[in-house]
């Protein structure tokens, strides 16, 4: 089994009322440096070795994204890198 990580992202151009919710929250609890935040959705799909890329281009393209206000970057990825967290 292998492993995809679409991300989806607003477009530059299209305004992001979550992620500006998100820069209001950090400043009043205390969290200063944050100027700008951009909220998205990140999938995670198992998959076996018969999915091509052009396929799941056509997954990310066609159900995971709204195409008119949203980017989406497809990747391969280790089961290591799947996961979401922060590493230092």
């Amino acid at each position: 089994m292998a492993r995809v990580v679409v991300e989806v992202m607003p477009k530059a151009e299209i305004l992001d009322p979550q992620g500006q919710a998100i820069v209001g929250a950090l400043s009043r609890l205390g969290f200063a440096g944050v100027s700008d935040v951009r909220q998205g959705k990140r999938f995670e799909l198992e998959i076996d070795g018969s999915v091509e890329d052009a396929e799941l281009e056509k997954i990310a393209e066609g159900l995971l994204a709204n195409t008119v206000i949203e980017d989406w970057t497809v990747r391969r990825v280790e089961a290591s890198e799947a996961t979401g967290n922060l590493e230092a």
